[in-house]
C-alpha cells in the first residue's frame, strides 16, 4: 500500500494492523526517517507484548536502508544499529548478502516478535551467488545465529552489514602475509549470538570488532563488554581492538565521506595491531 510521506502515520497504522492479526512490513524509505516514528516502533511495538502480558503479539517487520550511503550528508548517512540493538523486544537482523537478506527476511515475516530488518543501498545492485538451499522457497535463516564466513586460526574478526565484506577482502590480503583470519558475519544484532564469537576467541586468543557506527555506545562496545563478563575473556592475548565510524555526523564531501567509514586498510592495521606487528 502507498502511503503519505508521515513515517509516524503510517507506522502507527502498520502496527495497528499487526495488533490485529496481520503480519505487515512496514517500509521506510530510509531508517533515517525511522526517527519521525521512533515513539511507534519502540513504546507501541515493542513493549505491547510485554505490557500486554503475552496476549498481544505484534509481528510486524520494519525494512528499509540502513548505514552509511553516498553524498547524502550527516542526515541521510548513518548506522542504527546501537539504537534499536539497545530496546528489548525488537528482533534486529542485519544482513551482508542476498543469502542473509532472502533468509532473514522470510525469518523476520514468521517470527511473531517485532522484527526490524536493515538493507543496504549501496549494496542493492551487487550481485551475490545462491546455493541450491538458499534459493528452496522453504529457505530462511535463524534470527540470532552468527556465521563464520571464513575460517581461520590467528585472530576472530566480527562484523555485520556491509563490513562483512570489507573484513573477508581484508583477510584475504593478510592471508598473503601468512595472517590467518576468521570472519563472523553476525547477522544478527539483537538477540547477539555471543556463543559463536566466544568460541572463536578460543581459538584463536584476538578479536577485532568491525562497524559502521558511531563508536560510542556501538555494537563493537557490547560485543567487548559481554566477552569482558564471560569465559573468553580469560583467552585474550591482547586488547580487543575496535574499527568503527567516525565519531562525527557524516561530512558531504566524498573524500571526507571515505575517511569516516570503516576501510579495508582499517582492518588491515587493526590486525596487525593487535597481533602486535606493528
Amino acid at each position: 500500500m502507498d502511503t503519505p510521506i508521515s513515517e509516524m502515520g503510517f507506522a502507527g497504522i502498520a502496527v495497528g494492523a499487526a495488533m490485529a492479526g496481520l503480519r505487515p512490513i512496514c517500509e521506510f524509505m530510509t531508517f533515517n526517517f525511522s526517527m519521525q516514528a521512533i515513539d511507534q516502533v519502540i513504546s507501541s511495538a515493542a513493549k505491547t507484548h510485554y505490557m500486554s502480558a503475552g496476549l498481544v503479539p505484534v509481528p510486524i517487520v520494519f525494512r528499509g536502508p540502513n548505514g552509511a550511503s553516498a553524498g547524502v550528508a550527516a542526515q541521510h548517512s548513518q548506522c542504527f544499529a546501537a539504537w534499536y540493538g539497545h530496546c528489548p523486544g525488537l528482533k534486529v537482523v542485519s544482513p551482508w548478502n542476498a543469502e542473509d537478506a532472502k533468509g532473514l527476511l522470510k525469518a523476520s515475516i514468521r517470527d511473531d516478535n517485532p522484527g526490524v530488518f536493515w538493507e543496504n543501498e549501496l549494496m542493492y545492485g551487487i550481485p551475490f551467488e545462491l546455493s541450491e538451499e538458499a534459493q528452496s522457497k522453504d529457505f530462511v535463516v535463524p534470527i540470532g545465529k552468527a556465521k563464520i564466513e571464513r575460517p581461520g586460526s590467528q585472530i576472530t574478526v566480527v562484523a555485520h552489514f556491509r563490513p562483512v565484506g570489507h573484513c573477508i577482502e581484508a583477510a584475504t590480503v593478510l592471508a598473503k602475509e601468512g595472517i590467518d583470519c576468521e570472519v563472523i558475519n553476525l547477522r544478527t544484532i539483537q538477540p547477539m549470538d555471543i556463543e559463536t564469537i566466544e568460541a572463536s576467541i578460543v581459538k584463536t586468543n584476538h578479536l577485532v570488532t568491525i562497524e559502521g557506527g558511531w563508536p560510542q555506545f556501538g555494537v563493537g562496545a557490547e560485543i567487548c563488554a559481554r566477552i569482558m563478563e564471560g569465559p573468553a575473556f580469560n583467552y585474550l592475548d591482547s586488547p580487543v581492538f575496535r574499527v568503527t565510524g567516525a565519531d562525527l555526523p557524516m561530512p558531504y564531501a566524498k573524500t571526507l565521506e571515505e575517511n569516516c567509514t570503516p576501510q579495508v586498510k582499517d582492518i588491515i592495521f587493526a590486525v596487525k595491531k593487535t597481533l602486535n606487528l606493528i
